[in-house]
């Protein structure tokens, strides 16, 4: 089959991968839609050292299953949650399974991802796309979830201003979710042609060279994929406020780092730091049901598996959304 990975020092693209096997408790899946993330693109600068297939956003058919209780899911078209748990160690215990001590992560930890013909799952992570929702929507239900998990972790009182780092992919759906709150929501980026689509969804925004470093907002939201965006967040954040942290990057090499980062204004300024991660699914895919958030204005290009090494360039150079098929 063929597939796209990364061996810990290039991304490469093979015709004749090894076909997955699904193991107890797993299905086989047949993606038809595939979305590259920003994720990928650090992946392939040593982010979590990982080794593998790439790949973590996609919709798909199920086509095969290890277990007969499992065989419902046969021909269902699905999107699947990526963490893959034990289910018995302390945090999966506790309820909080995305940190499972032993869990691997789909396309990021351990674990083939989607960039592939066929790839394997937990049949536990599936959830069925409803008929309503096509794949070019169902795709963004993995980054739509991590956009609604801020929803999950804020407490929103009174109408606070609320800032959104970044218009890259998670940055403009970000902006859209929280525009659903009781706050004034704006998005701050570098790209006119991005932050344009801000108009179409009535949420403010500014180019961030317009914008003064004031220290007046409630929460800023840090969806920058930049080193520097904690800097410029608690350069925005009020006495007090929240800063949201999105960005995942990988460590750059020594010759690279910008100068060191004075984390001093999160104890003068009493600033909370929250980590964002993974979302709620289930909360998505209602969300793409009834057309509450705006996915396919963010689709840039449309490409081949086989054209993925050109892709992920693509994707390096500012498109907001790359779409794969098979």
């Amino acid at each position: 089959m063929q597939a796209l990975y990364f061996d810990g020092k290039a991304l490469k693209y093979d015709a004749n991968y090894p076909d997955p096997k699904p193991e107890a408790g797993e299905v086989l899946i047949r993606p038809t839609r595939l979305g590259v993330c920003s994720t990928d693109i650090e992946l392939c600068k040593g982010y979590m050292g990982y080794n593998g297939v790439l790949g973590h956003e996609f919709v798909g058919i199920v086509e095969e299953v290890a277990d007969k209780k499992n065989e419902h899911w046969i021909g269902k078209r699905v999107v699947g949650t990526i963490n893959c748990v034990c289910g018995k160690c302390d945090m999966c215990k506790a309820g909080l399974k995305e940190h499972c001590r032993d869990r691997t992560v789909l396309g990021i930890l351990n674990r083939d991802g989607c960039f592939a013909d066929k790839f394997c799952l937990p049949a536990m992570n599936l959830l069925e796309v409803p008929g309503n929702v096509d794949d070019d929507h169902a795709v963004f239900t993995e980054p739509l979830a991590a956009a609604y998990q801020i929803l999950q972790q804020l407490t929103i009182e009174g109408r606070p201003f609320v800032t959104v780092l970044g218009d890259g992919r998670l940055g403009l759906l970000c902006a859209q979710v929280l525009s659903q709150l009781n706050a004034t929501v704006r998005c701050i980026g570098k790209h006119p042609e991005k932050l344009a689509l801000c108009e179409k969804w009535g949420v403010k925004h500014r180019l961030l060279s317009d914008v003064g470093l004031r220290m007046d907002q409630d929460i800023v939201v840090d969806c920058t994929g930049s080193q520097d965006g904690m800097r410029v967040a608690m350069g925005m954040v009020r006495p007090r406020g929240t800063i949201v942290m999105k960005t995942t990057v990988a460590t750059p090499k020594k010759e690279d780092m910008l100068d060191h980062l004075d984390l001093s204004p999160l104890v003068i300024n009493e600033i909370k730091v929250i980590g964002s991660r993974c979302g709620p699914f289930p909360i998505a895919l209602e969300a793409l049901s009834a057309e509450k958030v705006d996915v396919v204005s963010l689709i840039s290009r449309r490409m081949k598996l086989s054209d993925g090494e050109s892709a992920i360039a693509v994707a390096k150079t500012g498109a907001i959304k790359v779409l794969l098929e098979p």
